[in-house]
């Protein structure tokens, strides 16, 4: 390191600790030409995660696309502003460790699919019909038959009342 006090390049770290939930590495180091102390932070660099688009071209992931397409998904639906933001990093989370490289949008459109059937229904239903293309009436009755198969009858798990 460079000191940034004497620009000397020779220094000794004089602490280490863990920082930032363990993302990071704190050091304190000492400047051996004028003999202050700085401090460092080390932290892994990011690899950027590419996806594969349908017609073959490749781009960045930017999450900001994903929670849009959350977010219109539920639009006018019980569900928080905070749900949708820990369902688009779960997917990106997923994503990240997605062995494949670059990670098809399919994938992407598939993780948040899976998620949405678990927080809104309909919302589930409003992404499918643009993440799978829906042209017909047929369309949306074939993926409501399958939520239908997947998913308990409202009220399944209330007791029958007692007689």
């Amino acid at each position: 390191m460079i000191c940034p006090y004497c620009a000397t390049p020779d220094d000794k770290v004089v602490d280490s600790r863990i920082a930032e939930e363990g993302r990071a590495i704190r050091r304190r180091r000492e400047c051996l030409g004028c003999g202050r102390r700085y401090t460092t932070f080390e932290r892994a660099e990011e690899v950027p995660l590419l996806v594969l688009k349908r017609s073959g071209a490749e781009e960045p992931y930017v999450a900001d696309k994903v929670v849009e397409g959350i977010r219109m998904a539920c639009k006018n639906r019980p569900v928080t502003e905070a749900e949708i933001t820990t369902l688009a990093d779960d997917v990106e989370e997923a994503m990240r460790v997605y062995p494949e490289r670059p990670v098809p949008t399919s994938e992407i459109g598939r993780e948040v699919l899976e998620r949405l059937r678990h927080l809104d229904e309909v919302a589930y239903l409003r992404f499918a019909s643009v993440y799978k293309d829906f042209q017909e009436l047929d369309d949306f009755e074939r993926e409501l038959g399958i939520l239908l198969k997947k998913s308990p009858p409202k009220g399944a798990d209330i007791p029958p009342p007692a007689h």
